[in-house]
């Protein structure tokens, strides 16, 4: 059995639903830039760089793609391709660990291939050389032999474009990061947006959801699509069970009150953060290891997957001493702030 955890669903899944629910999200994934809902300024660029390097008959420039989890990387990684008619190539940087997964990857790629790098800042700083003249020169370099009878033979390699992933833009080095001829961070979600995204997955899935039953997803889908497709499915679960299967506001509203989702879309690890930080810690400052280890997550899982959107929501602060939690989180929790909190904002 595999534990899965997403903000909002906690669940146990067996390999073949895990499998299930990997294809079922890989079909709501748009393939074209006209199905991308949101990241308008983004996609309008990437529209234009994408014809230009159709016209010329050239491969796209390398591509960084930085934000939080679930707003689209992968698919916009996938729809670079698509549009370019390419094949598309992934991996990710904690699966690249010797030098010849590099170059494995690398010399079988088919000219103008794009080749998708998932978490790129954990990528090996032993590796990274071996992208730098493969980036720049489209050529790679192989040692044979050993001790003073080796030498550096470079093989040449067709046109490509790497696009890198990444959740932390600020660990790239920055030989790499500088390597990358176009750079987008994307954002997190409006609510009216996501809305759209549940409209356009529930039309995928079959299911029959009113505005207020998406609206009332979207609201609580911590501005991130992914969240929005899981929130979705569940939802339609206790639709399918309880609600006749069609999804409106009330129906939509209680199913998230039983995965223990609120109005304001924080789950239960995230009200554990805030109950620590105020309770345990007195409202902070409280170090980022020491928070992880009470609330018992990982340090990234916390920084990357559920900070983000409390910082978003006003509800905590990064301090150079630690995290302190604010006004907003008290008030949230139904908890009494400290007497002069306020003059630390």
């Amino acid at each position: 059995m595999t534990g899965i955890r997403t903000p909002g669903v906690e669940r146990i899944q067996t390999p073949v639903a895990v499998a299930a629910e990997d294809e079922l999200d890989r079909s709501l994934r748009p393939k074209r830039l006209e199905d991308f809902v949101g990241q308008d300024a983004v996609k309008d660029q990437l529209a234009v760089f994408i014809e230009a390097a159709r016209n010329r008959g050239e491969a796209l420039d390398h591509v960084l793609l930085a934000g939080p989890p679930g707003l689209g990387k992968t698919s916009l990684a996938q729809i670079v391709a698509n549009e370019l008619e390419a094949d598309f190539v992934s991996t990710a940087g904690p699966a690249l660990e010797r030098k010849g997964d590099v170059a494995s990857y690398l010399s079988s790629l088919a000219p103008r291939s794009v080749f998708f790098v998932d978490e790129i800042h954990r990528l090996p700083r032993a590796l990274e050389e071996t992208f730098y003249p493969a980036m720049e020169d489209r050529r790679l370099p192989i040692t044979v032999g050993q001790g003073a009878g080796a030498k550096v033979v470079s093989l040449d390699l067709p046109e490509f474009t790497l696009i890198g992933a990444t959740t932390r833009a600020g660990l790239l080095t920055t030989p790499l990061r500088d390597r990358f001829g176009v750079t987008h961070r994307l954002e997190l979600y409006g609510a009216e947006e996501l809305g759209l995204i549940v409209r356009r997955s529930a039309r995928i899935l079959g299911v029959e959801i009113d505005a207020q039953g998406a609206e009332t997803i979207a609201s609580r889908a911590r501005g991130t699509p992914r969240v929005a497709n899981r929130l979705l499915k569940r939802v339609r679960d206790f639709a399918e069970v309880r609600g006749g299967g069609r999804i409106d506001a009330a129906g939509a509203a209680e199913a998230l009150e039983l995965l223990q989702v609120d109005a304001l879309g924080l789950d239960r690890l995230d009200r554990e953060i805030l109950h620590t930080v105020c309770e345990k810690f007195g409202g902070g400052p409280v170090g980022l290891s020491t928070l992880a280890v009470a609330v018992g997550e990982e340090q990234d899982t916390v920084e990357d997957v559920y900070e983000p959107y409390l910082l978003q929501r006003g509800m905590i602060m990064r301090t150079p001493r630690g995290r302190v939690a604010t006004p907003a989180a008290y008030a949230h929790l139904g908890l009494e702030p400290p007497r002069g909190i306020e003059r630390l904002f």
